[in-house]
């Protein structure tokens, strides 16, 4: 997608885009690398599977709050400083991580690893928040077709992310994953300092509480959210799940996250692409992408109540699918809050596009709480099959709230037009031309 505009690109928006692939990039695969052996690295340490998922939850929890704080007060921080400050404090937090198997089991364990995921936390929402604005700034007509462009380096992170992470820990042990990557985001702080560019602009009086009470935007919110729920309690669960329902090594458990990264970083440039040139398909695509996910987590498990045996390829197959139904819903999301604004009279500009992705990223940072800390009681209360079915019922209520919505504003604007062009005025216009003739 971004090859079709490369010959009108400046050097100002190339730079941008590599600046924000990088912490696209680097954010991810530090991320992701948990997954396949922290859950079971914890259990070790005396902490339970519930207290796990409260570990990955605290971490979007902080991310909730600073960003909501941050997308406030972009235009007085600086969007620059704000990206740059989140990598160095991000990768310093990733270390510190590697750093935690030399505590004592037990609760000074666990309450290190809330602590260092809160530092970590407040780095990723400054540069995330930082970058969704830059981005918009950069490119205001074609936001969804370079988010979808630049989901390839999120998705790319989450692919290298897991089987990285096994290996290297399976080869070196628990500390060499985090320093490993936590240097490399580090390198990277130094050479965004040179080529991101400098956005300024001055504060507007557009509100955050006006801009969230929005309806519409509340339900947009309430899909982020039920997207983001899903997509993290897949985090403390899905590789216990793995390991004991498949007996694959940890080495070969980041592998079947595959499915589910690749599928989201493919579909997502297309998607993008399609939200740009065709505005109006962006809430069919929101509505449809919601409820596809809610039958993918369905049939994860799958649901007990279908009586189907859960193999291996199926389990990938559904991945792949939630995958590509995130795209969807998730890609045309920022674009469609824009709009809105913009509709209800609020000023274009940084400091709007700020109000607009710290409340992306809070809403996400919230969804991917509840995702972990409900989706690792459900897994230890009910089971993984029970607990992936129920969390597919955000995304089912999103879907379902938002389709009503939009059905109803169509609904209201076709007789609101009806009432203002009667068909009776047109057909007596038709006929005094015809007598006229």
């Amino acid at each position: 997608a971004l090859g079709e505009e490369s010959r009108k690109l400046t050097r100002e928006q190339l730079f941008t885009v590599a600046a924000t692939a990088s912490i696209n990039f680097s954010s991810m695969i530090c991320y992701s690398i948990l997954g396949p052996f922290f859950p079971s690295e914890a259990e070790k340490k005396g902490a339970s599977n519930t207290v796990v998922g409260l570990i990955f939850g605290c971490f979007a929890l902080v991310n909730f709050f600073v960003a909501l704080i941050l997308g406030n007060y972009l235009t007085h921080i600086g969007a620059k400083f704000m990206f740059v400050a989140g990598m160095f404090v991000s990768g310093c937090g990733t270390i510190l991580f590697g750093m935690l198997d030399k505590v004592p089991s037990g609760p000074t364990f666990i309450g290190l690893c809330f602590l260092v995921r809160a530092v970590d936390a407040v780095g990723f929402a400054a540069a995330m928040t930082a970058s969704f604005s830059i981005l918009a700034k950069a490119f205001p007509n074609n936001i969804a077709t370079v988010l979808g462009s630049l989901e390839i380096f999120t998705g790319l992170g989450l692919v290298l992310g897991p089987p990285l992470g096994g290996f290297l820990y399976q080869s070196f042990g628990y500390e060499v994953p985090f320093v490993t990557l936590g240097c490399v985001v580090l390198v990277l702080v130094p050479v965004n300092m040179c080529i991101l560019p400098k956005y300024d602009s001055i504060p507007s009086k557009g509100s955050f509480w006006k801009l969230i009470l929005l309806p519409k935007v509340l339900l947009l919110c309430l899909t982020i959210f039920s997207l983001s729920a899903c997509l993290g309690f897949l985090d403390p669960t899905m590789s216990l799940f793995i390991l004991k329902k498949f007996k694959l090594p940890a080495g070969y458990v980041g592998l079947v996250f595959l499915g589910l990264a690749l599928s989201y970083s493919l579909s997502s440039p297309l998607l993008g692409l399609l939200s740009d040139k065709l505005p109006y398909l962006r809430k069919w695509l929101l509505v449809s992408g919601s409820l596809m996910t809610a039958l993918c987590f369905f049939m994860l498990g799958p649901a007990p109540v279908l009586h189907i045996e859960s193999q291996l390829w199926m389990f990938v197959l559904v991945l792949v699918l939630v995958g590509f139904s995130l795209g969807m819903s998730a890609i045309p999301v920022f674009p469609e809050i824009l709009h809105c604004a913009y509709e209800n009279g609020f000023e274009e500009g940084l400091s709007l596009l700020g109000l607009v992705s710290g409340l992306f990223s809070a809403m996400w940072s919230l969804g991917a709480f509840a995702g972990p800390t409900l989706g690792g009681f459900l897994n230890e209360k009910l089971g993984f099959e029970w607990a992936s079915a129920i969390q597919g019922g955000w995304a089912l209520l999103s879907g379902l709230a938002t389709g009503i919505f939009y059905i109803t504003e169509a609904t209201r604007r076709s007789s609101s037009s009806s009432l203002q062009n009667p068909p009776g005025n047109n057909e007596e216009r038709s006929h005094l031309m015809g007598s006229e003739t």
